[in-house]
Parts: structure tokens; C-alpha cells; sequence
């Protein structure tokens, strides 16, 4: 396919930074978090110079930069990391301020001085894999750095990233330095004993037999951290939003003994199995929701993160032989709770009890998947409100409050293109607005004052 004419593209390597957690540590203390968030950007900002980048923008607490060089970019990343670790060493756990870095090669479109396209959308899709504090960078990154600098790598598989039709290769950036005396892993190794496992885990799957394998996997092309039901067709791929998705949050255990987390650990495993037998449900796994586990996260950000549409959470009270569970499902996009109910019931019921809740989800989000459906047929156009950060009409962009819409914008760039310029006549910096954005064009294609 040939570029449209006028329209200017390079290849460059794409740094997307953002913090982890930022709304619960602006509810917990805005101004401080504030004064420490200008620091690290400070940090950030002067590391990307001294590594020859640019920073193209920024969107509240992320940041979007640029680099000639794949090497340059990756060195910025890690020194950036290490600093701010240093600077998070003086400060209680709660109170540090974390950033997720992703990295990515792409060509992309230039306009403006602003950067689009798929290379930074990926950029920010693995910022949102890596662990807070870390790196993760895509294969196309990997196969350029590998023999450069001492680093270690851990590859994390491929994986499915939403509005990207391929799966992409994920690595991991080892940033505790090699130990002293030994050669630093300038490749993916994977350590001793996974090899060893994975030795006796191929003889005891040869030897149980091959139908037995493939009777114990589902077969189908589900993408990685999400369950596969058994009963979907050999080729089947789930893609979003086409279908209803959604994360089972770990239960939390409100009982006094804490012996009862494997009770309430067990309840949520058994409901994301009860739900990934349906074939009109596309259900996270175990291991993907587990990491969210006892920390005190927004199911905004949880559905951010996952790339779903709906996220159930709930909580076990345990005594003696009653149990009392509630549960709750919502809208990761707005955060409105879509049904709640509380159940008391006799231990010997808690089967039962399961398949009941599993019911009353499904048919929940029965009304939810037509309306999907609908929007998605309609050009994926997407309609919200927003707080104008500011406006520049010579150049047809606006910027909108990055917290506002990070829950459900955060893949796509935060300085948008409005298309007719005349839309922002009138608008200034702390304006309302109800705007809709064209996914696909990645333009604001309507804005309507409703404000301040």
C-alpha cells in the first residue's frame, strides 16, 4: 500500500513512560504526589536528552518520547529506572511513585512535531505489561540490543495487545546488574531449574501419551493470559471488542483467620472456570488476575491493563459452616456497577452458589454484548467528557486531562487532531467538554461545551 501523499513517516524508537498506580497516590496525597511527579518527569526528561531523544509530549503522568537510536533508547530507559529507584529508596513503600516504561521500533507517522500510528500504540501497550519500576520492550527492540549492552533479557512470550492484529514478542529488561566475575547474559537464557522442569515436564507429558496431552488443552489461538473456552472452535480467536470480556478479581477474604484465603483463592478460580466454558465470553486467567492479588487497584485500571470490558470483584466472610459472599460486576470503562448481590448461604451449597453467580453475570452482560456490538459496527467512535489541559488552533490539536481519560484512552496518543479546527473556536484551558473521538482516524471528529 503506497503512503498517502503529504503524509511523512520515519522509523524510530518509541519510549512510552507512565506511573503505576497515580490515582491512589493522588487520593492519598495530590499535592505531594504532584511535587514528586514534576522530580521524576525532571528526571526522565533531562535522561532522554542526554541519550540523544525527544520528548514529544506530555499527558499527565505519561510521557511519550522518540530516539534515532534503538541502543539510546533502551540505555535511557534503564538509567532513567535505576535513578528513580534510588530517589524511591528515602520513601515509604506506599508513598513511591513507580513508573512503567514500554519500548517499541515502529514507523510511524509524523505530524506536527506529534507522533501516531500502530509503532505507539504498542509502545504504550507494553508499558502497561511491565512490572512497575520496569521495562519491557518488543521483539523488533530486542533483536537490535541484544548483543549491545550488559543486560539480561527474560522473554515473556507473545502477546495479544489490543487494536493490534498480531500477537507481539515481549521482552523483559533484567535491571539488577550481572554479579560480579560473570559474564553478563547478552541473550535469553532461561535459569537452570526452569530448563530442568521443563526436561521432566516433556517426559512425563510423553509418557502419559499424546491424547492425553491434547485432551488436557484447550486448543484453540486464545491469546496469552486468557482462558480458552473448551467448547470453541479449533481455530477460534477471541478479539475485542466483538465479544463480552472480562477479569474475576481475587476475592478478598474478610474472615479473621487468614488460613481462609485458600477458600476464598479457591471461589474465584472456580467461577473464572464456570465462565470460560462459555463461548460468548472471553475470560482472563488465574494467572494474569492473581497479580492484582491484595494490592489496592482501580477497576478502571484493572480494565485498562487486561483490555477488558467488565471486571467482577467481591469478598468471603467465613464462620463456621455459613459462608457470606458478595460480589459486584462493573463497567471497566465507566466504573458504574452494572449488579451486586450479597449471599448467605449453608458451606454445603457453595457449588450451587457458584453456578448461580456465573448465571446471573451471563445473563448481565447479555443486554452489554448487543450494545458492543452495535458501537463496534458503527466505526468504533467513542463519545466522553473532558477537562481542556489546552488548545492550539493553529495547529488543530487540544489536549484533554489525562486522567479523566487514561481508563479507556491510554493506547492512543493524548494530543489529538480535531477535524473541523473551527470545533475548538471558543475553548480555553479548563473547559468541559462532551467530546467523540474517531478510534480508527484517531481525530476528535465532535466537541460540545458543557462547562467549567
Amino acid at each position: 500500500m503506497e503512503a498517502h501523499e503529504g503524509v511523512k513517516r520515519k522509523l524510530t524508537a518509541i519510549l512510552y513512560a507512565d506511573v503505576a498506580g497515580y490515582s491512589r497516590l493522588t487520593g492519598d496525597d495530590e499535592e505531594g504526589t504532584h511535587r514528586l511527579l514534576s522530580a521524576y518527569l525532571d528526571v526522565i526528561t533531562a535522561t532522554i536528552e542526554k541519550h540523544s531523544g525527544r520528548t514529544v509530549h506530555f499527558a499527565g503522568d505519561a510521557v511519550l518520547a522518540d530516539f534515532g537510536s534503538v541502543v539510546d533508547a533502551l540505555a535511557c530507559a534503564v538509567e532513567a529506572q535505576r535513578e528513580l529507584r534510588k530517589r524511591n529508596e528515602g520513601l515509604p513503600e506506599e508513598r513511591r511513585l513507580q513508573f512503567r516504561i514500554g519500548l517499541n521500533l515502529g514507523d510511524v507517522i509524523v505530524d506536527r512535531d506529534d507522533i501516531y500510528g500502530d509503532g505507539v500504540n504498542i509502545a504504550a501497550r507494553l508499558e502497561g505489561l511491565a512490572q512497575p519500576g520496569g521495562i519491557c520492550i518488543s521483539g523488533g527492540v530486542y533483536q537490535q540490543v541484544k548483543n549491545k549492552l550488559e543486560l539480561a533479557y527474560e522473554f515473556m512470550g507473545p502477546q495479544e495487545v489490543k487494536n493490534i492484529a498480531e500477537p507481539v514478542p515481549v521482552f523483559q529488561v533484567q535491571l539488577d546488574p550481572v554479579a560480579a566475575g560473570k559474564r553478563p547474559d547478552r541473550g535469553v537464557r532461561p535459569p537452570r531449574w526452569r530448563s530442568v522442569a521443563l526436561a521432566a515436564a516433556v517426559v512425563l507429558l510423553v509418557g502419559a501419551g499424546a491424547v492425553a496431552f491434547w485432551n488436557f488443552y484447550p486448543r484453540s489461538s486464545a491469546p496469552p493470559g486468557i482462558v480458552a473456552s473448551t467448547s470453541a472452535p479449533e481455530n477460534a480467536a477471541p478479539k475485542l471488542p466483538g465479544k463480552p470480556s472480562i477479569a474475576i478479581l481475587p476475592f478478598e477474604n474478610m474472615s479473621d483467620d487468614p488460613g481462609q484465603e485458600h477458600f476464598s483463592d479457591g471461589l474465584t478460580e472456580d467461577i473464572i472456570t464456570d465462565l470460560s466454558q462459555l463461548e460468548d465470553l472471553i475470560v482472563i486467567a488465574r494467572a494474569s488476575v492473581f497479580t492484582y492479588k491484595g494490592k489496592p487497584v482501580k477497576v478502571q485500571q484493572v480494565a485498562r491493563e487486561l483490555g477488558v470490558q467488565y471486571v467482577l470483584e467481591g469478598s468471603v466472610r467465613k464462620s463456621g459452616d455459613r459462608v457470606r459472599i458478595t460480589a459486584q460486576l462493573v463497567d471497566g470503562k465507566t466504573g458504574h456497577h452494572l449488579w451486586a448481590e450479597r449471599y448467605d448461604r449453608d458451606l454445603k451449597d457453595i457449588f450451587a452458589l457458584q453456578d448461580e453467580i456465573a448465571q446471573k453475570i451471563r445473563a448481565t452482560l447479555a443486554g452489554y454484548a448487543v450494545k458492543t456490538a452495535k458501537g463496534s459496527a458503527a466505526g468504533d467512535r467513542y463519545e466522553a467528557i473532558g477537562t481542556v489541559v489546552s488548545v492550539d488552533p493553529e495547529k488543530s490539536r487540544i489536549v484533554l486531562d489525562h486522567e479523566e481519560i487514561k481508563d479507556f484512552m491510554a493506547p492512543m496518543v493524548m494530543s489529538y487532531m480535531v477535524t473541523p479546527a473551527t470545533l475548538l473556536r471558543g475553548l480555553a484551558k479548563g473547559d468541559k467538554v462532551r467530546f467523540t473521538i474517531d478510534a480508527d482516524k484517531r481525530v476528535i471528529v465532535g466537541i460540545v461545551p458543557v462547562g467549567k
